[in-house]
């Protein structure tokens, strides 16, 4: 069994190029704000909370335009763009 996940993550690892890291770093960003937001630990309507989400989602948004994927290229960077304008709106 630890033989089978062992090289499972080898193979998942090999596999990922430059923009699926770029995607992974992204909704990671967008998952952790999510997480702090939802734990209490983030106001929903605080800077950090919503430079986590602006950031995350123009990086994945990046990344799915490497990646010519089209829908998820028009969530994130709407993503991106209501999160930018509510960064305006605190100032």
């Amino acid at each position: 069994m630890a033989g089978f996940f062992i090289s499972s993550c080898t193979t998942i690892k090999s596999s990922m190029n430059l923009s699926d890291w770029i995607g992974f770093a992204g909704v990671s960003l967008l998952l952790i704000a999510y997480f702090l937001q939802t734990s209490g630990k983030l106001a929903s309507d605080g800077r950090p909370y919503l430079w986590m989400n602006f950031l995350g989602a123009a990086v994945a948004c990046f990344a799915s335009w490497l990646i010519r994927y089209w829908p998820f290229v028009l969530l994130e960077g709407a993503w991106a763009v209501v999160s930018l304008q509510s960064l305006f709106k605190k100032r």
